[in-house]
């Protein structure tokens, strides 16, 4: 690993630094979390002071209208937002790391310039309509049906885990063009208007309480054929290539909050005395051993993307052992709380230990629970890592009686 910090690289850590210390107060008071209108307004807004400042797609080619920067300059990037609490993508980050770097590779001139300046300048929020009910960490199971008619395709079916639907203008959908068996091979590309015919958006609450999720029911909706992204069944493809964009830094700004969530938890246990236990000091200094080991395979990830374009295999084994990790803090915060850790509200604490966080403190270990799962849960993960990495054989097909 060689990740040294140059002269521009140091002056644009500098200028973005003063920039997000002029801008940061400007901005008004956050909307209540379920206030999806409210949250596209703000998140939206920050995209355009981004554009404008010349920050926004920094990490995309500039002939796509991004600002074309480095793996490192990208590190730098996400490493000042995450210190100075900035907002980051909000709610439209299928369009910024989705649906816009895949466009930038596989798109039509047209599509291009229709699609990326609105997504860059804060105009268009896209969603991502990729799993069903019966296809999520095996999409090529998928059954969502696209039928050719014309200069349209005509789709049936119904998708799952849509974040953000309610508010998105544009879906990335992956549809089934080819025959019911063709899996990999049968899958199409298309930008679904969200405000088309037949669409149909019914939001989901999580365990947490929180409806950032819906499931789209698709009844004969018409796309234009000039939607589709790629070749009609090269979706898979046209679908993998968006991994060709990231470069090691996808984690950064979860990992390093996941330091300050961590450095919370210490000073909650000193507050409640549970930081005299052995064993608590122990079990922090374990996670706070195995973040840093995330970090430096970050750096090396970066490094690497720095000299060959590419970050190698260390993301896939980054998501595994981040997402693990992130579980455990959760549940050493959560354990620290005792019985506090039942509530879904700060409550107060006991022996004079003043209001405990027990709100954020459950909200974070249920994500941490959900980080296991979304983007390929760890039991997929493992597979991945297992034959495509070290070579194992597949795990044997179980024989049909």
């Amino acid at each position: 690993m060689d990740l040294r910090y140059s002269d521009a690289e140091q002056a644009f850590r500098a200028d973005l630094r003063t920039w997000l210390e002029a801008t940061l107060p400007t901005l008004p008071p956050k909307p209540d979390p379920n206030d999806w209108p409210g949250r596209r307004a703000y998140d939206t807004h920050w995209q355009r002071l981004l554009f404008d400042a010349g920050y926004a797609g920094v990490d995309w080619p500039t002939e796509g209208g991004g600002r074309g920067a480095s793996a490192i300059e990208e590190l730098i990037f996400k490493e000042e937002l995450e210190r100075a609490h900035a907002p980051y993508v909000g709610v439209n980050f299928v369009g910024l790391l989705h649906a816009g770097p895949t466009i930038i590779a596989e798109g039509t001139p047209e599509q291009k310039a229709r699609f990326l300046p609105a997504i860059l300048q804060g105009e268009d929020v896209w969603c991502q309509g990729f799993s069903e009910p019966n296809a999520g960490s095996d999409l090529a199971s998928m059954r969502t049906r696209a039928v050719r008619d014309g200069d349209d395709y005509v789709i049936t079916g119904q998708k799952i885990w849509t974040s953000h639907a309610e508010v998105a203008d544009h879906c990335e959908l992956l549809v089934r063009t080819g025959p019911e068996d063709s899996r990999h091979r049968g899958i199409t590309w298309l930008i679904l208007p969200m405000d088309a015919p037949g669409v149909d958006i019914r939001p989901l609450s999580t365990i947490a309480g929180s409806n950032e999720f819906a499931e789209l029911f698709l009844d004969e909706v018409r796309v234009p054929v000039t939607n589709r992204v790629g070749e009609e069944n090269d979706g898979w493809r046209v679908t993998m290539v968006t991994l060709s964009f990231e470069r090691g830094t996808a984690f950064v700004g979860d990992l390093l909050e996941a330091f300050e969530l961590l450095s919370t938890s210490v000073t909650l246990a000193q507050r409640t005395g549970a930081w005299d236990d052995v064993g608590t000091r122990r079990e922090a200094g374990h996670i706070k051993a195995e973040l840093d080991a995330l970090w430096a395979l970050t750096r090396r990830n970066v490094s690497q993307a720095a000299r060959t374009g590419i970050p190698g295999q260390g993301g896939t084994y980054f998501k595994l052992a981040y997402s693990e990790t992130r579980h455990k803090l959760g549940e050493f915060s959560l354990g620290l709380l005792e019985r506090a850790g039942l509530a879904a509200h700060d409550v107060e604490g006991l022996d004079d230990a003043g209001v405990l966080p027990a709100q954020t403190v459950v909200e974070d270990w249920l994500r941490g629970i959900s980080l296991t799962i979304a983007a390929g849960t760890s039991q997929i993960q493992r597979n991945i890592v297992g034959e495509r990495i070290l070579g194992l054989p597949k795990e044997p097909q179980s024989q049909k009686g």
